[in-house]
Parts: C-alpha cells; sequence; structure tokens
C-alpha cells in the first residue's frame, strides 16, 4: 500500500509538474485540446492537463519592429529607386495568428516587402520625396489591411531612406539651382520695378514744383560734403538757383517769425 501510494503520489507531482506553466506579461499561449482550440491563456500561471492539452504557440503581444528594402523598384515615373523602411508592428489577435498562419513573423516580413513595392510603383518621385508622412500612412493602411485576418496589426511604417541614381541627383541639383537663379532674379527685376516707379513719381513732383527740384540738389550736396576732403565743384547757373532758394528760405522764416 505504502509503495502504490508513494508511485500514485510521485506521479500526481509529475503531472503537476507539468501542467503548471507561466507566461511572462507580454505573452499570451494558445491552447489545443485534443487537437482543437481551447482557449488563450496568460498573463500569469495557467494549467496544461497532459496527453489532452498542449500549448501550439507563445504569442509575444510587445510591438516588433521589421526592416524592408526594395532596390531599383521604379516609382509610378519610371524612377528607379532604392527605399529603406522600418514597419512597426504587433499581434493584436494571439488565436488568429497562431491559427490561421504557420509563420506569422515571416509573413508580415514578406506582405511588408511587397507592399513598399506596390506604394512605390504608385507614387511619383517627386511626392515620394517630399511628402514621406502620406506614403509613411499609405503603406501603413495597405499592410494593417493584409495582415487583419491573421490578427497582426501595423502601428507604424518609417521610410528611413530614399536612394535616386547619381545622375538623377545632379540634374534634380541643377534644376534647384536654377529655380534659386530665377526667383533671385524675380525679386531684383521687382526691386527696380519699384525702384523705377518711385523715380518717375519724384520726377513729376519734380516737374511741377522747381523749388523742391532746387532743395533735393542742397540735400545732395550737403551729402557728398560730408566727407572730409571733398571738394565740390557747383556750375554758376546751379550756384544762383541755389542762392535763390536760400534767400526764400530765410525770408519765409523770417516772415514766421
Amino acid at each position: 500500500m505504502s509503495i502504490g501510494f508513494a508511485v500514485a503520489a510521485v506521479i500526481v507531482l509529475l503531472i503537476l509538474i507539468r501542467s503548471v506553466r507561466v507566461a511572462s506579461e507580454w505573452q499570451r499561449a494558445v491552447i489545443l485540446r485534443l487537437g482543437r482550440f481551447h482557449k488563450v491563456k496568460g498573463p500569469g500561471i495557467y494549467l496544461v492537463f497532459p496527453l489532452i492539452d498542449a500549448v501550439a504557440q507563445v504569442i509575444d503581444l510587445r510591438i516588433q519592429t521589421t526592416m524592408i528594402t526594395a532596390e531599383q523598384a521604379l516609382t509610378r515615373d519610371t524612377v528607379a529607386v532604392g527605399v529603406d523602411a522600418i514597419v512597426f508592428w504587433q499581434v493584436a489577435d494571439a488565436e488568429a495568428a497562431a491559427i490561421r498562419i504557420a509563420n506569422y513573423r515571416e509573413a508580415i516580413e514578406r506582405v511588408a516587402q511587397t507592399s513598399l513595392r506596390e506604394m512605390i510603383g504608385a507614387t511619383d518621385l517627386s511626392k515620394l520625396l517630399s511628402d514621406r508622412k502620406t506614403a509613411d500612412e499609405q503603406l501603413r493602411v495597405t499592410i494593417s489591411t493584409k495582415t487583419a485576418t491573421w490578427g497582426v496589426t501595423a502601428s507604424s511604417v518609417e521610410i528611413k531612406d530614399v536612394t535616386i541614381p547619381r545622375e538623377l541627383q545632379d540634374a534634380m541639383s541643377r534644376q534647384a539651382q536654377a529655380e534659386r537663379e530665377k526667383d533671385a532674379r524675380v525679386t531684383l527685376a521687382s526691386a527696380e520695378k519699384a525702384i523705377a516707379e518711385q523715380i518717375l513719381e519724384a520726377a513729376k513732383l519734380y516737374g511741377t514744383d522747381p523749388n523742391a527740384l532746387k532743395l533735393r540738389q542742397m540735400n545732395l550736396l550737403y551729402e557728398m560734403n560730408k566727407e572730409r576732403g571733398t571738394t565740390v565743384l557747383i556750375p554758376t547757373d546751379m550756384a544762383n538757383s541755389l542762392g535763390t532758394v536760400v534767400a526764400m528760405t530765410q525770408a519765409l522764416q523770417g516772415n514766421s517769425a
């Protein structure tokens, strides 16, 4: 009796040891009972009955990263580019990830790779270079749509780098330089036009009021004489006209006093 009881106790103990499992906070255990899906267990301690239950897979629910690369992919405007991107994804449904697909990690990489090439083929190079956020979101939605039935979702996608041929880089650099020169010339022309309009208005004002022109001449002479050691020769007729203006100014000042 004692030997049989001891043997039974050992067997029960071994069964308990094999039955007790522990799942971490980020893990979920997919349990099959007699070959059919039974339950998703975890985190913490859970029981698995030997010969009846089997742990099909332990799923990690943390966010994972996958690097994807598309080399020599053609954009919509037929430019060969290389694109590197990072996909941030996680398992949202442990049951679907364990039962509906054999290897969800490999599948997400393949889907992300093909989706990247599809996105490049549907996008012009200029938009791909200037608006990466839109390309990131488009790629994320495409990947999530394809992997939704597997219980996997893409939380975000970030395009790291877009590589274009060297000759195209040189052409784009020359184009950008030409655009900057064009803008500079347009700005200069606008400034010259504004100056010409102001000069024309001043000429009309001086034409209607000769005294204003003479006062302007006096101001110019004053500015020229501000420099030390500068000698300015004034024509006789200009000197006479300036003297007349000075006399008129003094007379006006005397009347006001």
